[in-house]
């Protein structure tokens, strides 16, 4: 039996249209996987909560199970429902957030190992682009938001893109035009002393 045809729904990237967004999170409440843009490219979302949705994009992406994904919240307040905010990273979240900053934080025990990789840490970060914030609002929870290729390949910019790398295994896409790509938000860690930048990006820290 030939597999469901992903969705593909049109957003305006400036001002998401409620409806959409409601219907992508209500494809992730169903364990489902959303496509959808940031403010450098198109990430590949699940309800991080879900085990078995988090097990997916480790599945589609082909990531090693050893290598955390990063969370999009839309607050500070959802980022502590996850993570152990110190005053350091409270005081980082409160300079560049939102923005290209992913503060890697101790995992609360609601978090699923399979989102940790069993690190006991993940990286959490709240995104200007409209779509994506919009979407973990509609959801009320966070969402995983790795690049959407498969490891080691290209981070699309391009719904055209996506579809090329996981057409028809993905649910949704949401299209937000093209993306600007450019530099990755630059991940902090901040469980050690002192803080660690693990990836050099859009944000000097």
């Amino acid at each position: 039996m030939r597999a469901p045809r992903t969705r593909v729904v049109r957003v305006d990237p400036g001002t998401p249209e409620r409806v959409a967004l409601g219907n992508a999170a209500a494809v992730l409440r169903r364990g489902g996987v959303v496509a959808f843009p940031t403010e450098t490219f198109y990430g590949l979302g699940a309800a991080a909560l879900d085990r078995a949705a988090s097990r997916r994009i480790f599945e589609l992406k082909g990531r090693p199970e050893t290598k955390p994904v990063l969370l999009l919240v839309d607050s500070i307040a959802m980022a502590e429902t996850v993570v152990e905010v110190s005053a350091r990273a409270r005081a980082l979240m409160t300079r560049h957030w939102p923005g290209a900053l992913t503060l890697v934080l101790r995992a609360r025990p609601s978090v699923p190992e399979e989102v940790t990789a069993g690190t006991g840490t993940v990286g959490v970060r709240l995104s200007p682009h409209p779509v994506a914030r919009g979407l973990v609002s509609a959801l009320g929870a966070p969402v995983t938001a790795p690049s959407a290729n498969p490891s080691g390949l290209e981070p699309p910019t391009t719904v055209s893109a996506v579809l090329a790398y996981f057409r028809d295994a993905i649910d949704l896409v949401l299209d937000g035009g093209p993306t600007a790509g450019g530099e990755p938000s630059t991940v902090l860690d901040t469980t050690v002393e002192p803080p660690r930048v693990l990836r050099q990006g859009a944000v000097k820290v």
